[in-house]
């Protein structure tokens, strides 16, 4: 079995839900989170500040505060048997991906041991 954690952009969370259902996977769990990519700094704003001393009331000066800046987002997790990773991986993937920075990010992890909490049964 594995775990697959994805981050995804708030707005597509209730198409993201219905196409895992759709897809055979109506079990999983979405919390909202907060975080950032590798965006880059742009090169003449690093420049301006190192000059000036001081962030510009800009544009650039936004940029420059976006590295610090956390954005929302949303983590979806569920746990599937192995020769389902990639179709669950396709249906995040189709549902979110619009060629842009920030679509997401999906890991995959394997899970090494299952309990049923109600009766401690050890499901693997």
């Amino acid at each position: 079995m594995k775990e697959v954690m994805a981050f995804i952009r708030t707005n597509k969370v209730n198409r993201t839900k219905e196409a895992l259902a759709n897809a055979g996977f109506p079990a999983f769990s979405c919390r909202p989170c907060l975080g950032r990519g590798k965006k880059s700094l742009d090169a003449t704003v690093l420049n301006y500040i190192m000059e000036s001393g001081e962030l510009p009331v800009s544009k650039a000066g936004e940029a420059f505060t976006e590295t610090a800046r956390l954005i929302p987002k949303r983590f979806f997790s569920l746990v599937v048997e192995d020769e389902q990773v990639d179709l669950a991986v396709k249906t995040i993937i189709n549902v979110n991906q619009t060629g842009n920075p920030g679509d997401g990010k999906i890991f995959i992890i394997p899970i090494q041991e299952t309990y049923k909490v109600r009766t401690g049964e050890n499901l693997l």
